[in-house]
């Protein structure tokens, strides 16, 4: 299946608008397989014209596109011609999937601990059309209604709030437009503890065999996870908009986490077995954090291509260490940044693969991901640091909650981003992004003081650019000295 280009998401989604989604995933025909019924509601700007749904199912048992049977033969590299579109359309696949094993797609595994097995999605960056039917791209966001048949004994976590409506019968509420790669479902023989914070239902699962871990470590979670609402709700100034949120610790994950709306999957090698040294549970905390950021940041606006992927996660790396500081315990959480996530950003920035922050092409979508590093995460969180240095705390957060504002279910660039905060702050960031964003390569800076006497009079900066990557990059810092173990702090 080849990858989506830039150019072709464009083409449809100026053609599609997608309405809604439903899905009927029938999860108990054994380990191999498992049963999907895709419907989209979708409109057509242009009736008559053609485009394409991305399908790469098992078997396909039937296709049908307004009442018309489609030939499955069709589906050729993982896209379904849709020919002759009407302005108001019905697509329905009903098909066989396969389940993955390698953390894409709908992953089940099997705990060796007592052999039952556990099914989780992780639908990123583009697996969702091995679970459902989709029009696979970030700015074609929808409502979806999905419904799932398990095995008597299994639970089912989602999106949406899940209700059992028979046996082995489950219905998810509807969710807000969601990106496809945001949908998730996990089923199986899950453990919970739940709890309830500002009207937020809240859940954590994981496997049976971790019950003791699972109870051991809630209260610090839960902890963690009311006071992240409370700081991101004050900050943002737009409620958590997903309904319930749970956050499940699954096995054989293939990242750390995943912020599916209302249903975060985390890797359950945090639920820590023995003894945890404060860091390792700081590094959770920072987990639990920065998932939740994107709730607001990444999910409720979602960027529009995958190019601008780098900038959910640089904010969600600040927002994470900035929550913590602010609303927990762990008030030291910048040390963490400093000391061991900068460290990663500079490994990255000091290798022959170096790369600006931004402005590096995705033209498919698989491309994102080969320079997704030390730089998306790390040195771009410090980027977002220096930006708030260089235009003020104040009008930063009023230029984020007018970005999020301005597009919130829907998508943005960060061209909008950037002008939100240049609206907030009146300050022109042209200059500033060339140098900070589209140029590669770090600054070195040093200080000569002017002393006489043992006073010192003044203080100059220099700043040396690497001649391989030239740029004029705008700093703001400030200079502190000791005298005799006291600080004295003087103009910037």
């Amino acid at each position: 299946m080849r990858s989506l280009t830039r150019a072709e998401a464009r083409e449809r989604s100026s053609l599609v608008t997608v309405m809604s989604y439903a899905a009927e995933l029938d999860l108990d025909r054994g380990a191999e397989v498992f049963g999907s019924r895709g419907t989209i509601h979708f409109a057509c700007a242009s009736p008559g014209a053609d485009s394409w749904v991305d399908l790469r199912a098992r078997e396909i048992e039937s296709i049908t596109l307004n009442g018309v049977r489609l030939d499955p033969a069709t589906v050729v590299g993982g896209r379904l011609p849709l020919p002759g579109l009407e302005e108001d359309n019905e697509l329905i696949v009903v098909a066989t999937m396969a389940y993955s094993h390698d953390g894409q797609g709908l992953h089940r595994a099997t705990d060796p601990a007592d052999g039952q097995d556990y099914v989780y999605g992780h639908l990123f960056l583009d697996a969702a059309p091995s679970v459902f039917v989709c029009f696979d791209q970030p700015d074609l966001k929808a409502p979806y209604d999905l419904r799932v048949r398990t095995p008597h004994d299994w639970t089912v976590i989602g999106n949406g709030a899940a209700t059992r409506t028979g046996p082995g019968e489950w219905a998810l509420a509807t969710t807000k437009p969601l990106a496809t790669y945001f949908v998730t479902v996990c089923a199986g023989p899950y453990v919970s503890v739940r709890d309830e914070h500002d009207g937020i239902p809240l859940g954590l699962h994981a496997r049976a065999s971790l019950r003791g871990p699972l109870e051991r470590h809630a209260a610090e979670m839960f902890q963690i996870t009311k006071r992240s609402f409370d700081y991101f709700h004050g900050l943002f100034a737009i409620r958590y908009p997903f309904g319930e949120y749970h956050q499940v610790f699954v096995p054989e994950f293939n990242a750390g986490a995943m912020e599916n709306p209302g249903c975060v999957t985390i890797r359950d090698q945090y639920l820590f077995r023995g003894a945890a040294t404060r860091d390792e549970l700081l590094g959770r905390a920072n987990t639990i954090a920065h998932e939740m950021s994107h709730m607001w940041f990444g999910d409720l606006v979602t960027m529009r291509w995958w190019d601008d992927l780098w900038l959910n996660e640089s904010f969600a790396e600040y927002m994470s260490h900035r929550c913590l500081v602010a609303a927990t315990d762990y008030t030291d959480a910048w040390v963490d940044s400093s000391i061991v996530r900068k460290v990663w950003g500079y490994g990255a920035e000091r290798s022959p693969s170096t790369h600006p922050v931004a402005g590096v092409d995705a033209l498919d979508a698989q491309s994102a991901l080969q320079n997704f590093d030390g730089i998306s995460y790390a040195k771009g969180a410090a980027v977002l640091r220096q930006l708030i240095a260089y235009v003020g705390d104040g009008p930063f957060i009023t230029g984020v909650r007018a970005y999020l504002a301005e597009h919130s279910y829907g998508n943005g660039t960060l061209a909008e981003f950037l002008g939100a905060i240049e609206a907030a702050s009146g300050v022109d960031l042209e200059a500033w992004a060339a140098g900070w964003l589209l140029t590669a390569g770090r600054d070195t800076i040093s200080v000569d003081l002017d002393e006489h006497n043992g006073v010192i009079g003044s203080a100059v900066v220099i700043r040396q650019t690497p001649a391989q990557h030239p740029a004029d990059r705008p700093h703001a810092f400030d200079v502190a000295g000791y005298t005799d173990g006291a600080e004295g702090r003087g103009p910037p």
